[in-house]
């Protein structure tokens, strides 16, 4: 969306009629379109109940809101075969608490 708006020169608005708007998250990509570097603090996301962020190299997911973080470094291990978790538990609480941040902030929760 930020992508849309900046192309469109509009803004996001805060209400629509009666109606508080949800703020809008993210950044616009124009500047990687163009061949720049998007500056941010990490990616997030969630799909279907399966959550993940990506900090850096660093990449945290899990399947489901039961099941356990798995830590990956995307520069070593791209294809996501050997789990780092254990051997990173600071960096996976760390990980866990931006999620959870971003997850409240963006209405994804309950996850379904």
């Amino acid at each position: 969306m930020p992508t849309c708006l900046e192309v469109a020169r509009a803004e996001y608005p805060l209400r629509h009629g009666n109606h508080k708007l949800t703020p809008l998250h993210g950044r616009s990509l124009i500047p990687a379109l163009e061949g720049r570097t998007i500056e941010r603090e990490a990616l997030f996301w969630e799909h279907e109940g399966n959550r993940a962020v990506r900090v850096g190299k660093w990449k945290l997911v899990a399947k489901g809101k039961k099941e356990k973080w798995e830590l990956y470094d995307m520069e070593n291990d791209r294809t996501e075969l050997h789990a780092l978790a254990g051997e990173h538990p600071q960096r996976v609480r760390e990980m866990a608490r931006l999620w959870q941040r971003w997850a409240e902030q963006s209405n994804v929760l309950p996850l379904r």
